[in-house]
């Protein structure tokens, strides 16, 4: 059955009416119960009823819109529903503050993490909440409220998040997630399965098996040095695991079977020419999220709760796997959605490990990462000296400051930065202060606390060990 709201653009509108009428059919062929009809022509309906609102005409099965899909070649388009374009693989928007996420929570479907949810969490915890909930950087969720009932009446739960490996190094905001992902498990105190998904990475980049199998093994050391609980995390490669499991590699099945070709088409973007094995990976992204999947940790429990961190980008594989969840018997994961890390040149896109120079990685030396900020970080200094002068920098747009709203644990210390006041020292106009301190700052702070195995901050102790006894398997 189509997720009328797991439908969020007219393209993937567009192809959940395909889908739902293809249902129709095979429900009236198949002489199904009367009930059973009408209520999948009432959906399709109501699809047809969204699908005008959104696009302003009606469905014609010959005409797709003419917005974009995710993951088109294209880019974003022109009209103000586009202007930030947000997929598994693209994130971009014209504006220097960034994406609009109170926008992404509507047309994503999500809730925003509001006060009264960070309470919550603080009294069902007994600690104070994290930086990133206390700052919106964690801004929306899915059925989080539903995770702390659980928890409150000592029923069990688990974590999931995961890599996309595709370089040697991972950098410093691949770590967001994880950062999050490892104080959730404190304060929780539950198990935490990893998902290093080299297998997607070889069908999406130009790399050979060993290769990208060989960086989520580098990977993975990067991800241990966040300091998890040994005992209680489960490390492992897809190109491993799903083998070796048969509990795992039978929700894979159990998911495929479930979801057409026109619903990952509509939710990804996938076209006629994109190979089998990028049209079938979502099922495996999608299977961690349910507890037999890891027999070993698990047993043949199918009940327990699953609690996904990610970034916002992540969540159409998680739509599509709440959707599928409840006809295969299992229940729907919970999600935690986290902003994205600006590039250094700006908000307008994510950090991304192609372009060396929008990203600190954490091999980097203390003398790359202060080159890094101080050559290529977007100061959010005004148009000229004088207004500059006048108003000082814009900490809405300042990449450094932004950096230090992630990393710097003391909120009146981030406070202090953002109103220190304007100078005119040393007889000619200066830029504020607050520029310069927030890249000092920033430079001090990413050469210490922040894990970095092998680069310029603290290596993982232990790591080849501990990748051997997780197997990254």
């Amino acid at each position: 059955m189509a997720d009328e709201q797991g439908c969020v653009s007219p393209l993937e509108l567009f192809n959940c009416i395909a889908a739902q009428g293809e249902r129709v059919k095979t429900l009236k062929a198949g002489q199904a119960l009367k009930d059973e009809v009408d209520c999948a022509v009432k959906i399709l309906q109501s699809l047809k009823m969204s699908y005008r609102a959104a696009v302003g005409e009606d469905y014609k099965a010959d005409c797709p819109p003419g917005s974009l899909a995710p993951g088109g070649d294209s880019g974003p388009g022109t009209t103000e529903a586009e202007e930030d374009f947000v997929d598994p693989w693209t994130v971009q928007t014209s504006s220097a503050k960034g994406i609009d996420y109170d926008k992404l929570i509507v047309r994503f479907g999500s809730s925003k993490i509001d006060k009264e949810l960070i309470n919550r969490i603080e009294k069902a915890t007994g600690q104070r909440p994290h930086r990133f909930l206390r700052r919106g950087i964690f801004f929306s969720h899915r059925d989080m409220n539903q995770v702390l009932d659980a928890y409150e009446n000592k029923k069990p739960f688990y974590l999931y998040t995961g890599r996309g490996p595709s370089s040697e190094a991972m950098h410093v905001g691949h770590l967001i997630p994880f950062i999050f992902t490892k104080w959730l498990q404190d304060v929780f105190n539950v198990p935490l399965v990893i998902q290093m998904t080299d297998d997607e990475k070889y069908l999406w980049k130009d790399l050979t098996l060993d290769q990208a199998y060989g960086y989520a093994v580098e990977n993975a050391k990067d991800i241990i040095a966040c300091g998890f609980d040994i005992n209680k995390t489960f490390i492992f490669s897809d190109l491993d695991y799903m083998g070796s499991s048969t509990g795992f590699y039978k929700n894979v099945v159990k998911i495929q079977k479930h979801v057409t070709f026109n619903q990952v088409k509509g939710i990804f973007g996938f076209t006629d020419s994109d190979s089998i094995g990028k049209i079938s990976f979502p099922a495996i992204q999608a299977a961690p999220s349910f507890s037999n999947s890891f027999p070993h940790i698990f047993g043949d429990k199918t009940d327990i709760q699953c609690l996904i961190p990610c970034a916002i980008d992540q969540d159409p594989y998680f739509r599509m796997t709440r959707d599928v969840a409840p006809r295969i018997g299992y229940p729907k994961p919970a999600l935690l959605h986290s902003t994205f890390f600006p590039a250094l040149q700006g908000a307008q896109t994510k950090m991304s490990a192609s372009d060396p120079n929008s990203s600190i990685f954490l091999i980097d030396t203390a003398k790359q990462i202060k080159t890094k900020v101080n050559k290529h970080a977007f100061s959010g200094g005004r148009d000229t000296i004088e207004e500059h002068r006048q108003f000082g920098g814009n900490c809405d747009v300042d990449v450094s400051f932004m950096y230090l709203t992630f990393f710097l644990e003391d909120d009146d210390k981030l406070e202090q930065i953002r109103k220190v006041p304007r100078s005119e020292s040393q007889g000619h106009p200066q830029p504020a202060l607050r520029c310069h301190a927030s890249r000092e700052l920033l430079v001090r702070h990413l050469l210490g606390p922040v894990p970095r195995p092998g680069g310029a901050g603290p290596q993982a102790s232990g790591s080849e060990g501990f990748v051997q006894r997780v197997r990254v398997t």
